[in-house]
C-alpha cells in the first residue's frame, strides 16, 4: 500500500476529515475522562525542527506519549541535515528507524522531497506555504463550538501567509467561504496557495467588509518566521488590519475569534478581542493535541473500529 502523508490540507478528502473530526472528539473525550488509550504502543515519532516551536513540539510530543508511543526530537542544527546532508538521504535513513515523521521547516519543497523518499507517513508541522495541522485543529474547534462549518464564512484579516493559504485550501475541501483582506502588496497568490478554483474565497480591500457577517474571524502575526527583516515595514503596511472590537461587532453575533498564536496584542489583534467573549484561542491551542492524535492514529492504523 502507498504511504499516506499529510503535507497540505487538500491531501485528504471531505470524508476523511469527517472521520478525523469524529475521532478527535472521541480521543479528546477519553483524555478528559482520564481513560488510558494506547493504540500506538511501541510506535515512534521523529520530530524534525528547523523552525522554533512551542505548540507544535508540545502537542506532538505529548500526543504521541498519550497514545502509548514515544517521540524523538531532532533539531537540524544538531544533525547532519544542518551540515548539508541531502534531504533525500536523511529521509531514507530516518524512515527506516521510526514509524512516522513530523517536520517543521521553511520551504514546502523540503518536506515534499523528504516525503517522496520516506517509507513512513510524513506530517507537515509548518512550512512557509502551509500549516495544515493548525487549520485541522481550528476547524475542529469551530465544529465543537458551533457545528458544521459547511456553508459558513471565515474572515481572514492580515497577511496572505501559510495560515491563509491553508484556510483557502480547507474552504475548497469542506465547502465554506473565506473573506480575505490584506494590505496592498500582500494579496493572496492562488497558485502558491495550491487552489483549484476561485469559488470559495473573496478579496476585500477593507477589513471591515471582510469581517461583515462572518461566522469566524481569524488572523496571525504580521511577520512570520523567516521574514523578520521586513518587520518595521510590515508594521506600517498592516496598521489598519488589526482585528478590533469594531470588526467583531459587524461579524455574526455568535462569531468566534481564532489566532494560531503566539499573538501580539495591539498589533494584529486588540486585547479586548483575544481576551474577550468571542475568543476561543485557548480551546483552539489545546485542540492541536487532540486533532494531531487523531491524525497520527489515522496515518498509522487507518480507520479504526474502536468506539
Amino acid at each position: 500500500m502507498a504511504v499516506k502523508h499529510f503535507l497540505q490540507f487538500n491531501d485528504f478528502s471531505r470524508d476523511e476529515y469527517a472521520y478525523l473530526f469524529a475521532r478527535t472528539a472521541r480521543i479528546k473525550a477519553k483524555f478528559k475522562a482520564f481513560e488510558t488509550y494506547h493504540p500506538l504502543f511501541d510506535r515512534h515519532l521523529a520530530m524534525i525542527f528547523e523552525k522554533n516551536s512551542t505548540r507544535t513540539r508540545l502537542s506532538f510530543e505529548a500526543g504521541m506519549q498519550q497514545l502509548g508511543g514515544s517521540s524523538i526530537f531532532l533539531n537540524t542544527r544538531d544533525t547532519q541535515l544542518g551540515r548539508g546532508e541531502p534531504v533525500e538521504d536523511a529521509a531514507q535513513v530516518i524512515s527506516r528507524m521510526v514509524d512516522i515523521v513530523m517536520i517543521r521547516t521553511f520551504e514546502q519543497d523540503i518536506i515534499e522531497r523528504f516525503a517522496a523518499h520516506s517509507r513512513v507517513p510524513v506530517i507537515n508541522g509548518l512550512t512557509n506555504e502551509y500549516h495544515p495541522c493548525q487549520v485541522l485543529a481550528d476547524i475542529y474547534t469551530f465544529i465543537e463550538q458551533r457545528g458544521s462549518i459547511q456553508g459558513k464564512t471565515v474572515a481572514w484579516i492580515g497577511d496572505s501567509n501559510n495560515m491563509c493559504n491553508t484556510w483557502l485550501q480547507a474552504a475548497e475541501v469542506l465547502d465554506f467561504n473565506v473573506h480575505v483582506s490584506t494590505p496592498p502588496g500582500y494579496e493572496i497568490e492562488p497558485e502558491r496557495a495550491g487552489l483549484f478554483g476561485q469559488n470559495h474565497f473573496e478579496e476585500f480591500a477593507d477589513p471591515m467588509d471582510a469581517a461583515r457577517g462572518a461566522h469566524l474571524v481569524t488572523t496571525d502575526v504580521w511577520t512570520s518566521m523567516g521574514f523578520e527583516a521586513e518587520n518595521e515595514e510590515r508594521k506600517k503596511a498592516f496598521a489598519d488590519w488589526c482585528v478590533d472590537g469594531d470588526m467583531m461587532q459587524v461579524s455574526q453575533p455568535d462569531s468566534l475569534f481564532m489566532h494560531c498564536l503566539p499573538a501580539h496584542r495591539g498589533e494584529e489583534v486588540e486585547a479586548e478581542v483575544i481576551d474577550g467573549p468571542h475568543s476561543v484561542v485557548w480551546d483552539e491551542a489545546e485542540n492541536r493535541l487532540h486533532a494531531q492524535k487523531a491524525l497520527m492514529e489515522y496515518l498509522l492504523l487507518g480507520k479504526v473500529e474502536e468506539t
